[in-house]
């Protein structure tokens, strides 16, 4: 268990333990939501937003035909250079 005492201002130091599991560096933004059951949650709000976006993608690259680096660099090809795949 971490302990972190909240300052005048109302801010907080996260323990370094805690830093290092959620992988947090200097600049980083920290999200906090509450659960259903009114716990709070703390976390990094930059792989929240990765997550997220790797959710949103899931599926889109095969139902596109796109299996390999080879078939990324023909859509980029086909993109940039109007050149079919």
């Amino acid at each position: 268990m971490n302990l972190a005492k909240i300052s005048a201002n109302g801010q907080i130091t996260v323990p370094v333990e805690i830093r290092r599991l959620l992988g947090l560096k200097s600049g980083d933004k920290i999200l906090f939501y509450q659960k259903q059951d009114g716990e709070i949650v703390m976390s990094n709000a930059s792989s929240q937003a990765i997550r997220k976006a790797q959710a949103a993608f899931t599926g889109v690259a095969e139902d596109m035909g796109i299996y390999s680096e080879d078939d990324v660099q023909a859509l980029v090809d086909e993109v940039r250079y109007g050149k079919e795949k």
